[in-house]
């Protein structure tokens, strides 16, 4: 019998749930809602196979030879162009570093920031992708409340003061898993908290194009100009299979982020960042994000129209602005791991809260995804949730 000897880090690696989520999910009469898949029926793959075409065509031995580190100029330029026009920010092509999908930027700002028992700051509940990222490198998580006037700013100075994290990890914009989105009065409050302090905002802004109402919200970046990362994602306005991330971040950050990402991969997907490059080149990305936003809304509200009317009282739910998710507080006494076992049983599949939870907790709430099921979809897998729900209050 061959003896493994793995690393330590490996024994503070959390169990992972979705491998057994997919499992479910993908069973034959499972509507799922546990997932947080973009609606495949709303990527353009026609415009983005015309861009292939002509990458293909045009610069093909290039676009499919090595490059740099820190990505396709263009698509740089283009990504900060955006943030200039957008949101005011005053990003070049030399502040952003394009990564695969903006899950990478987890693990390289957690391999140059952490060491062996640092201090590093989440949203309670948290992204499980972060806290799984983050967990390798054996931090200590702390933990802010959240709620739908964003982090309890008392709890949040409180950690800046007392713990010194390296960084605080947040979702401002529509946060998975709850889908809060941070008043802008909190994120002016953040960066003033934070200002001066040596701890980081690490902003995850996966989201923030797809607020229903169309309009953006300031990143606390804005507000925090040299004390805050801020990293985003082509996955869920132009197509999660291409995995093309970037991460807005300070020279000496950028810096350290570079020589790691080089350690690990040499360089993203090129060929797809070219391709990437012309499609939005040839594309009214505004347009696209907005239509999509809008039927993401029209089923954020049908699925909490049902909530209101169908599930037992005792039950809340957030209520998004934005985003792909929301979070269901199940009624006392009814565990999320029982409606999610007995929901596969019933034909719907949600996400129990449990892993959102760094150090224990979310027994009682559920995650559920709106973007990637129609409205026929979520009237039926809702009437199915709501009487399984109703079985165990």
């Amino acid at each position: 019998m061959t003896h493994y000897r793995f690393a330590d880090r490996m024994i503070h690696a959390p169990a992972s749930f979705i491998d057994e989520l997919f499992r479910v999910s993908g069973e034959p009469g499972v509507i799922s809602f546990a997932g947080g898949l973009p609606d495949a029926a709303l990527i353009d793959v026609e415009g983005i196979a015309r861009a292939v075409a002509a990458v293909m065509e045009e610069e093909g031995r290039c676009a499919l030879q090595y490059s740099t580190t820190d990505g396709y100029r263009p698509l740089r330029e283009y990504i900060a162009a955006r943030y200039r026009r957008r949101l005011g920010i005053p990003a070049e092509a030399d502040d952003i570093q394009i990564v695969n999908g903006s899950q990478q930027c987890l693990d390289l700002m957690a391999k140059i920031f952490l060491n062996p028992g640092d201090v590093v700051g989440m949203e309670r509940p948290g992204y499980l992708g972060a806290i799984e990222a983050f967990s390798l490198y054996e931090p200590e998580i702390c933990t802010v409340p959240l709620d739908e006037e964003g982090p309890d700013l008392q709890a949040f100075a409180a950690m800046v003061r007392d713990r010194a994290p390296k960084f605080f990890y947040g979702i401002p914009n529509s946060q998975n898993p709850s889908g809060i989105t941070y008043p802008e009065a909190a994120r002016r409050e953040i960066a003033r908290l934070l200002d001066g302090t040596g701890t980081l905002f690490y902003e995850d802004d996966a989201f923030g194009d797809l607020f229903f109402d169309g309009r953006p919200r300031l990143p606390v970046k804005k507000y925090l100009p040299e004390g805050a990362v801020l990293s985003g994602s082509f996955s869920k306005i132009v197509a999660p299979g291409m995995r093309i991330g970037w991460i807005l971040a300070p020279q000496p950050v950028l810096r350290q982020f570079n020589a790691a990402k080089q350690a690990a991969d040499l360089h993203s997907n090129f060929l797809c960042q070219v391709v990437l490059h012309r499609y939005l080149s040839g594309t009214d990305l505004d347009a696209h994000v907005r239509r999509v936003a809008g039927i993401y809304g029209e089923r954020c509200r049908t699925m909490c129209d049902i909530i209101d009317d169908l599930l037992p009282p005792g039950t809340a739910r957030t209520t998004p602005e934005g985003g792909m998710f929301l979070m269901v507080f199940l009624p006392p006494g009814v565990s999320s791991m029982d409606v999610f076992r007995e929901g596969v049983r019933q034909g719907v599949a949600v996400l129990p809260g449990v892993p959102f939870y760094a150090g224990g907790g979310g027994e009682e709430t559920i995650r559920l995804n709106f973007s990637n099921a129609d409205e026929t979809s979520i009237a039926e897998g809702m009437e199915r949730l709501a009487r399984v729900v109703r079985g165990l209050a």
